[in-house]
């Protein structure tokens, strides 16, 4: 299914009701592939794994210095 959604002046989109409640989660991951983004529901279970690296590089997040996953992860099962 294909919807368009429109940014707004802060860049945030919002993910339709109807695919949160099919993946049954309020998180995702966004990933720039190529000329496009991927966006894809979390498994918090298996998201610190090895190979991933998640950063968040917004300048307002930790002095834009980024977040390891494994410390992202602490703060998502926190607000679950």
């Amino acid at each position: 299914m294909n919807t368009i959604v429109k940014a707004t002046t802060k860049g945030q989109i919002t993910i339709p009701a109807a695919w949160r409640r099919r993946f049954k989660t309020n998180r995702f991951l966004v990933d720039i592939k190529d000329s496009h983004l991927e966006i894809k529901p979390i498994d918090l279970d298996n998201l610190n794994k090895p190979q991933e690296y998640t950063v968040f590089d917004a300048l307002r997040d930790n002095k834009g210095k980024g977040i390891k996953a494994k410390d992202l992860l602490k703060v998502l099962k926190k607000t679950v």
